[in-house]
């Protein structure tokens, strides 16, 4: 009890809670994306599991996270994969839109799309939230642990704004090709030549972004026509 009642822990609560609230933004914005394509009954679920999943997948990915990013390449391979589900994500919806349906994907196949989203979107972002835990694994499980309903929040408000405003759903998978880009560019293999060329950062972002919707555009226009 005189741990819980130390003002340092409290502080660093906030701290950590705050910086989840600040990064989360991306992740609810994927979890959201993946949860609309599932039958409305199982969207609560598939939000439920996919941010208390991601949240655990956070706790463990702060303790290698540092050796991780250390490793060449692998931002470059979680980036094209972040590339991949934004496609993935968008291209179905001008079909949904002349339908009048969403698909009715698979509860497993969302989880998994969130999983593998927060897998690679949380290495950089775990850096941020291991340095305010100080080393404190207490500090960690309880501020991620309070960060899974303003996920689950973030999530559901994100749902229901896609429905009533369909541009929303582009611009999310352009964030998804944004932060795609900015993680190839962020590779320690690239390291050198985004120091000498900073802008190279936000060109790599900036193509990610316009590649995820003009692929997923492309991709559910040809997909419209095929089932027409």
């Amino acid at each position: 009890m005189e741990v819980l009642s130390h003002p340092d822990l409290w502080l660093g609560l906030l701290k950590i809670v705050w910086i989840n609230i600040i990064l989360s933004g991306d992740n609810a914005v994927v979890i959201a994306l993946a949860a609309r394509a599932l039958p409305p009954e199982q969207q609560k679920r598939a939000v439920l599991i996919g941010s208390a999943a991601a949240v655990v997948l956070r706790i463990v990915l702060t303790i290698v996270a540092v050796k991780l990013l250390a490793l060449p390449y692998l931002q470059i391979i979680g980036g094209l994969l972040l590339l991949w589900i934004g496609v993935q994500l968008l291209s179905g919806e001008d079909e949904n839109e002349e339908g009048g349906e969403k698909p009715h994907l698979t509860l497993a196949s969302a989880v998994r799309t969130i999983l593998i989203a927060d897998l690679v979107m949380s290495l950089d972002n775990v850096i941020a939230v291991a340095a305010a835990a100080n080393g404190s694994m207490l500090l960690l499980v309880l501020g991620l642990a309070i960060s899974i309903p303003l996920v689950i929040f973030g999530s559901s408000l994100m749902i229901k704004l896609m429905n009533r405003f369909p541009v929303i759903i582009v611009l999310g998978a352009a964030l998804i090709g944004w932060v795609g880009g900015e993680t190839m560019a962020s590779d320690v293999s690239l390291h050198d030549a985004v120091l000498a060329n900073p802008s190279l950062h936000y060109i790599a972002a900036a193509l990610g972004a316009v590649a995820v919707v003009g692929i997923g555009k492309f991709l559910a226009s040809r997909n419209a026509r095929q089932t027409a």
